[in-house]
């Protein structure tokens, strides 16, 4: 009898077992997740977060909580995910900043997205929108070019922070028309707009969601969107290139992105329950109306994506001779 009971325990050790109830783990979730945004309240990315949030609670049938820590382009929200115990339960609003930009421009990093962040979906893609105050003599953003031609520096752009897609796409827009514009980084949109609206800055390249309203409500004057096409959210507002800069485009994006070690079944998991969500007919309707498409896809997919945006951005960064120390 003695033999036998040693027996079979050596072959649970063996095997990898557990006797009934023994060091048995919970499967996740087993309580409430996280997600952080690194960027204040009432942007794009925070819209996104709280929308697919929403949702993935009753997916998961856990609390899951927006967690907004802005700052620093965003590396401040995005450092806390990639150093987060890799366990699932805090996962990363991961933007076309922190993910594709900040590493080429950012020169002392506490964390690498290449290496420290695993994508795990693609929600969105955004075009951005040239916004100017409701009171501003620029009708268009050919309007824009003439005057900063004519008096260089004068004009001012804001940004939901350094190496923002905000930022970016307004150095995008200054290389391609040879103008000098000045910088003025916020540490969100929410916190820019006021500013926008009352004219302390000259113009926004806004994410649309965060723009749409204003625009609708006659505070700011819509002059160009950032996409090669023209977004159903705004359809009667050109494109950039359209307004006489050729193959201009900056598209902005949102997805959500897990400290590396995180398990693959939680991985798939959460790339499952959110494919869902963005499949929802409704989903899609409300992005849209944020002048939002809904994207999903595998965590493979995404990676490929963000690889292809790093190279582009880092040539940007480089022309622009942007450094953030």
């Amino acid at each position: 009898m003695r033999a036998r009971l040693l027996a079979a325990l050596a072959a649970i050790a063996l095997f990898g077992g557990a006797l009934p109830g023994a060091h048995s783990q919970p499967s996740w979730p087993s309580r409430g997740v996280r997600i952080v945004v690194p960027f204040a309240p009432g942007g794009s990315t925070d819209i996104f977060a709280r929308l697919v949030g929403d949702r993935l609670a009753t997916a998961l049938g856990q609390p899951v909580v927006i967690d907004n820590r802005a700052g620093a382009g965003g590396n401040i929200g995005a450092d806390l995910v990639a150093k987060a115990p890799p366990d699932g339960y805090t996962l990363l609003m991961a933007t076309t900043g922190v993910m594709a930009i900040n590493n080429a421009m950012y020169k002392n990093l506490n964390y690498d997205a290449e290496k420290d962040l695993k994508p795990v979906i693609y929600i969105a893609s955004i075009t951005n929108v040239l916004i100017v105050p409701a009171d501003s003599p620029f009708k268009s953003a050919g309007d824009i070019i003439a005057a900063a031609k004519a008096a260089p520096g004068k004009l001012s752009f804001a940004s939901s922070g350094s190496g923002s897609s905000t930022h970016i796409s307004a150095e995008l827009f200054r290389l391609m028309t040879g103008t000098q514009l000045l910088h003025i980084p916020y540490k969100g949109s929410g916190q820019a707009m006021p500013d926008v609206i009352s004219g302390r800055v000259s113009m926004m390249f806004e994410n649309t969601p965060g723009a749409v309203g204003y625009i609708k409500g006659g505070k700011v004057r819509a002059l160009a969107v950032t996409g090669l096409q023209r977004t159903s959210a705004l359809p009667d507002v050109k494109t950039v290139a359209e307004s006489g800069v050729p193959g201009y485009e900056s598209l902005s994006w949102s997805g959500i992105a897990a400290p590396a070690a995180t398990p693959p079944e939680v991985i798939a998991r959460l790339n499952r329950e959110i494919n869902a969500i963005l499949a929802d007919p409704d989903m899609r309707r409300k992005l849209a109306e944020q002048g939002a498409d809904a994207v999903g896809g595998t965590p493979e997919a995404f990676g490929e994506h963000i690889g292809r945006e790093r190279q582009k951005w880092a040539k940007v960064v480089r022309d622009a001779a942007i450094v953030v120390n």
